[in-house]
């Protein structure tokens, strides 16, 4: 069984999965996008898991901050002939990706985030088809949408977003995105299941993750 409990650590709230399981110790973890994992004995308290996260708290912040710093913006972008741009993992040149010419900085932003938008639309609904068949799922509802802090997500409802940012990446880490949320219409929980079901499409996720965390920080506008 996992439940998602919410903690306020300094002012701030976290969410945990914690997973309930035949074990004897508690064991907490976060990977690569800042997934934390809490798991405990069958029948522990709501108490102990608490006290567990508060006297984790200082490592957790820390981990937290280092994935936040890794995703955040570092480099300066530029929108002129000689600025480059991320498209399925490779670098272009503003001019290859869009129109340029006699077209002033925010009018650049605009039309780029467009051409990512149609991108995105375009590959999602292309690639999703293949994983789609192979999980034996279909989403109610697919958007792409505007995020700062998730790549996809994928609600109760059954409905799944994708950030449009997603075309800046190659071709297979997009594809290890359509399999995660996909996934989630099966589990709606990170649990060892979920992580298996993934595994069992894209044996390699963790590299693909690795690759979100590394360069999603120059995959933006």
């Amino acid at each position: 069984m996992m439940v998602v409990m919410k903690v306020e650590i300094d002012n701030r709230i976290i969410e945990v999965d914690v997973q309930y399981g035949k074990r004897k110790k508690l064991l907490i973890q976060i990977d690569a996008i800042g997934l934390i994992t809490l798991k405990v004995p069958k029948n522990t308290s709501q108490e102990i898991i608490i006290r567990a996260i508060e006297e984790k708290s200082k490592w957790i912040l820390e981990k937290l901050e280092v994935i936040s710093k890794a995703k955040e913006v570092s480099k300066t972008k530029e929108y002129h002939d000689e600025g480059k741009f991320f498209h399925l993992g490779k670098e272009y040149f503003l001019h290859e990706l869009i129109e340029i010419n006699g077209v002033g900085e925010e009018e650049l932003k605009k039309s780029l985030k467009k051409f990512y938008i149609t991108s995105c639309k375009k590959i999602v609904g292309e690639r999703i088809k293949i994983y789609e068949k192979q999980l034996g799922v279909k989403p109610k509802k697919l958007d792409i949408v505007e995020s700062k802090t998730h790549w996809g997500s994928c609600s109760s409802d059954k409905k799944i977003n994708f950030n449009y940012r997603l075309a800046m990446a190659p071709i297979e880490v997009i594809d290890y995105v359509i399999i995660h949320e996909l996934c989630h219409l099966i589990h709606m929980n990170h649990d060892r299941s979920f992580w298996r079901r993934v595994g069992s499409i894209e044996p390699d996720y963790k590299k693909k993750q690795e690759y979100l965390v590394r360069y999603g920080q120059y995959m933006t506008l």
